[in-house]
């Protein structure tokens, strides 16, 4: 029933609202793409990249929803990026990492009803939504051409994508297959997905390095721990609507940059920025301490420093209503070079550890050390876990750490009161 206005008028009904939110449902963390990652030539051509040039890739969702929309980001880009034409479609056999589409399902995205947009560097661009309804854990193929390409060597990119895409000179965002197209086993300019979707569905993003982003996974077969957590939560009786977005990059550090910018400075853009996010994991710090000096005094140092930047990222969770949950560190003795002979960056690994288990900061602890260590020899991964390198693991170990994190963590709550005021 709608209220008169007070000339007497009645008012016009207001708009219907649709009754749900936006989602993220799948993310990769924006980096500058180092020089071996750049698409090989011809497609780079000193400060000329991908010009008039067709890019595919498949990504996969976590959830599904009513509508979706792509973010595209020009973060580390030197120079505007001319976006010509982007299309969806399912990928043949809804499998990863392969060129050819569905015919019939091909999409295209506008922004703001056009095709094409220009993203100013270190910007960001958010598409129309578009009414498809990717069905959950299912595979979507984005295609994008650049007719101009970009004018710069720094492009926006995720190398470690574990997940094959497709180069291909000419127009053929359209085109139901790219024969003859150049495979790269990296994402370029796409870095997240989002579906519009229930009011009681929400996103856990997983904040990491490369034991997050998948060294040691399968190609093309989505088994980091993340993507097996998300199978998991599927599985399970009132889990199905939990998204579980990755934001974690290889050689990533949580106090200085490394592969891609540290925690701190990236938190707003990777995770506070992101749609329906409720839920944040963070395990990362083995490469700070890995690469800080094995001195027991650069040692302590860089403990004390996790401790309190973990402390500073609870805190700006907290203020935007996200939980968070510290996973502990898992083992590197034996690894060349994180592990040193008198022991120190381990000491530093016991501490920070034994500080996420029982400094009562975060909303829940997740210990993957207990997950992936040797019961005779704590200090090192279990052998059957170890990709061969004794810090990364293969895809066993993978589902061993998705099996570790409790699913309870992601119920629906209220937050209690006094959140966030410490």
């Amino acid at each position: 029933m709608t209220e008169p206005r007070r000339d007497g008028a009645p008012a016009a009904p207001a708009a219907p609202q649709p009754d749900g939110h936006w989602v993220a449902t799948w993310t990769a963390m924006p980096q500058l793409t180092e020089p071996d990652n750049m698409p090989p030539a011809p497609f780079t051509r000193g400060d000329l990249v991908l010009a008039d040039a067709t890019v595919r890739q498949t990504v996969r969702v976590s959830v599904g929803g009513r509508q979706m929309r792509l973010r595209l980001s020009n973060a580390f880009g030197g120079a505007a990026l001319p976006v010509t034409k982007v299309t969806v479609a399912l990928p043949a056999g809804g499998r990863a990492g392969v060129s050819a589409v569905l015919p019939g399902t091909v999409r295209q995205v506008t922004f703001h009803g056009r095709p094409s947009m220009t993203i100013p560097a270190g910007a960001q661009a958010v598409s129309d939504p578009l009414d498809v309804e990717p069905a959950p854990g299912s595979n979507l193929t984005v295609t994008v051409h650049l007719a101009e390409g970009q004018r710069s060597a720094s492009i926006t990119s995720h190398p470690g994508s574990r997940t094959t895409s497709y180069l291909l000179a000419g127009d053929h965002a359209d085109a139901p297959d790219l024969p003859g197209a150049t495979a790269v086993d990296h994402w370029y300019f796409l870095s997240g997905v989002e579906v519009w979707t229930g009011p009681s569905v929400a996103a856990v993003a997983v904040v990491g390095d490369s034991l997050s982003d998948g060294r040691g996974s399968t190609t093309n077969g989505n088994d980091r721990w993340p993507d097996r957590l998300l199978d998991r939560l599927r599985s399970r009786h009132g889990m199905d609507g939990v998204a579980v977005v990755n934001q974690a990059a290889g050689g990533n550090r949580v106090l200085n940059d490394g592969l891609g910018p540290n925690v701190l400075a990236r938190l707003d853009r990777d995770v506070l920025a992101h749609s329906g996010v409720a839920w944040l994991v963070l395990f990362e710090g083995v490469n700070d301490i890995g690469t800080a000096e094995a001195s027991p005094a650069a040692q302590k140092q860089v403990a004390d420093d996790l401790i309190l930047a973990y402390d500073q990222i609870v805190t700006r969770a907290h203020a935007r209503g996200i939980r968070v949950y510290g996973a502990t560190l898992t083992p590197f003795g034996g690894n060349a070079p994180y592990d040193d002979a008198q022991g120190c960056r381990e000491a530093a690994r016991q501490v920070v550890n034994q500080w996420i288990r029982t400094g009562r900061r975060f909303d829940a602890v997740i210990d993957f050390d207990r997950a992936a260590r040797d019961p005779a020899d704590p200090r090192r991964l279990l052998a059957a876990y170890d990709v061969g390198d004794h810090l990364h693991l293969n895809p066993a170990g993978y589902q061993a750490l998705a099996d570790a994190v409790p699913a309870r963590l992601f119920r629906r709550e209220p937050l209690p009161p006094g959140f966030g005021f410490r």
